[in-house]
């Protein structure tokens, strides 16, 4: 049986394609289409994942999409009739939209993919979150927290669901409890991206990234803005956000009385605690200063009200593993607090826990709760994208003229690569299929050497083109995390093989791997043989050759542009930035 589930129409379109209830391919629109963000209809994503699969559209049983489109509409409708005449421009565009396609989408599915209108399917935006998270887990049974912007009405949801291997019938996720628009932490942390310069959608863990600079100054401001429960429901004052009513703006006039002027968008960020040449500039630093506490401020919050919400949760169900989808899943930093101070014993994040990873989810609550089938299938990796031979790299490189090296023994072409990092060398890796979701795992991944703090400015600014302060990811062997990040019980799971989890470094390890060290911190991906061999070798040759085995990784990719996906994609970037060396499969270019 082929299910194919798809999301689209709002951003990050994706499809995915199951087969008897496993992972075949998965891949968001923007790796082909090359256009960050992507949300228009997925046709080269599906076209992907049926020819990975062998099949054609006619073959497919099941087309899946990831929410109700009429909620949705009902919500979008009432909300902006219900602000009128402030919201008259969302009233037009939403009409103009949903009336041109989003509303007969039905129809579209079945015009674009040929199919009947009995193989197509809708499932509740929180319900794919929640499918997606809890039917790749290794979990039978779970509590369920998904948490997001906002999907047809809802914008947190929390229950448990069980996921059986031997008894389909059993299979159900039960949402018990729910937050509804406009009422929604998304939103919230995305206004402040947006005030404080970033692009919504897009910014947000920049946001992240700038809050370690910052001190959580201003919870009294924020007790304005919204106000938390003790079991970590919340509620938001609307007179200080526009997103209800407005198309282009999320905080209102009242917003900017309270927390001052927005940071210029994109604007040079440096601060009292950044670590660069303040002088002539100390003006500027203090002002960057003011926005770095702010962020600092709402990422607590974020962190805080998650952690009320998962406590409240581990008491209702009395469960001891949790399944966590949604935009928010994506903060690693509350992630890592969750894994490390609440009672859940294991934790699952799904790794595309967007709107992406919605049409994985939509896929599998069709087959299991819908379809009632057992499980059969755990999402032990996130290498589910296209991938391309040695001879197409070959004949790539070839047809371009550009001189290569074949190296045909893995145990060499690690050997080489590992001793590149230790000369400062930068390295592209392009192997294998590309990673499902937004974080680069070793397959699309930019490499340096960790232990020179200058990589840090040197990979953002010559080879990444993008801001200074942002972080890089320490990836490491998975038996030696231990050594040097302070993991608690969440050593050994699933969100750390991810990068989905940020984690303290341990004091005396700071200065060793000072470029991956992030004012103390580390979105770290831990990494085993049989995930990964080549990657694997390489951080363990290079942790032999420097005793440390550790390496930066970061996602392969210019500043605005989806991570690569083809060697042609992989070579543009390689001539374009400051990389030294390429590998493609076994092909090693040099500059």
């Amino acid at each position: 049986m082929y299910i194919l589930g798809i999301s689209c129409f709002y951003h990050d379109s994706a499809a995915a394609l199951l087969h008897d209830g496993e992972l075949v391919a998965a891949a968001q629109e923007e790796r082909f289409s090359r256009k960050k963000h992507d949300y228009g209809f997925p046709a080269q994503a599906i076209e992907f994942c049926l020819r990975q699969a062998g099949i054609t559209a006619d073959e497919l049983d099941y087309v899946v999409f990831y929410e109700k489109p009429l909620p949705k509409f009902e919500r979008i409708l009432l909300s902006t009739l219900g602000t009128f005449p402030r919201s008259w421009k969302v009233f037009r565009e939403a009409m103009i939209a949903w009336l041109n396609e989003k509303l007969w989408l039905k129809g579209l599915l079945m015009d674009r993919l040929s199919v009947d209108s009995s193989k197509l399917l809708f499932v509740e935006h929180h319900l794919s979150h929640a499918a997606s998270a809890l039917f790749a887990s290794p979990f039978e049974e779970a509590a369920v927290l998904t948490i997001d912007g906002v999907g047809e009405w809802t914008t947190t949801t929390l229950g448990r669901g069980v996921a059986s291997w031997t008894d389909g019938s059993r299979n159900r996720i039960d949402l018990t409890s729910e937050i509804r628009f406009p009422h929604s932490l998304g939103l919230l942390y995305s206004a402040f991206t947006a005030w404080l310069g970033f692009r919504v959608n897009n910014g947000e863990y920049k946001v992240m990234g700038m809050a370690p600079y910052g001190r959580p100054r201003y919870m009294d401001k924020l007790e304005k803005v919204i106000t938390v429960y003790n079991d970590g429901s919340y509620w938001l004052n609307l007179d200080y956000f526009s997103y209800p009513y407005s198309p282009d703006r999320t905080y209102s006039p009242k917003f900017v009385e309270l927390f001052g002027e927005p940071r210029v968008d994109e604007s040079e960020f440096f601060c009292e605690t950044t670590g660069d040449d303040l002088t002539g500039r100390e003006a500027e630093a203090r002002r960057n200063q003011y926005y770095a506490d702010v962020a600092a401020s709402i990422q607590r919050l974020t962190e805080e009200t998650l952690l009320k919400m998962v406590n409240h949760l581990h008491r209702q169900t009395g469960l001891d593993r949790l399944v966590m989808a949604g935009g928010v899943a994506l903060n690693s930093v509350a992630n890592g607090r969750i894994m490390r101070e609440t009672p859940f014993k294991e934790v699952f994040i799904q790794p595309a826990a967007g709107d992406d990873g919605g049409a994985l989810g939509a896929a599998l609550y069709a087959y299991h709760v819908l379809l009632k089938q057992p499980r059969r299938f755990v999402m032990e990796h996130a290498y589910y994208g296209e991938g391309f031979t040695s001879d197409q790299c070959q004949q790539y490189l070839r047809s371009q003229g550009v001189p290569f090296q074949v190296v045909e023994d893995p145990a060499r072409l690690a050997d080489l690569v590992s001793d590149a990092l230790v000369q400062g060398q930068v390295i592209g890796l392009f192997q294998g299929r590309f990673e499902w979701g937004p974080r680069a795992l070793g397959n699309r991944s930019i490499l340096a050497d960790p232990r020179r703090a200058e990589m840090k400015h040197i990979v953002n600014t010559k080879i990444k083109f993008r801001e200074p302060f942002r972080p890089f990811a320490p990836v490491v062997l998975e038996e030696r995390a231990n050594e040097y990040f302070d993991l608690g019980q969440a050593d050994g799971q699933y969100p750390l093989r991810f990068m989905l989890m940020v984690s303290p470094v341990y004091p005396h390890r700071q200065g060793e791997i000072a470029a991956v060290s992030h004012m103390g911190t580390g979105r770290l991906q831990t990494v085993r043989r049989p995930w990964n061999p080549l990657y694997y070798d390489i951080v363990d040759a290079f942790g032999q050759k420097t005793g440390t085995p550790v390496v930066l990784n970061t996602s392969f990719n210019l500043r605005g542009e989806p991570i690569v996906t083809s060697p042609a994609n992989a070579f543009r970037t390689f001539s374009n930035s400051g990389i030294d060396m390429l590998v493609l499969e076994n092909c090693v270019v040099r500059k």
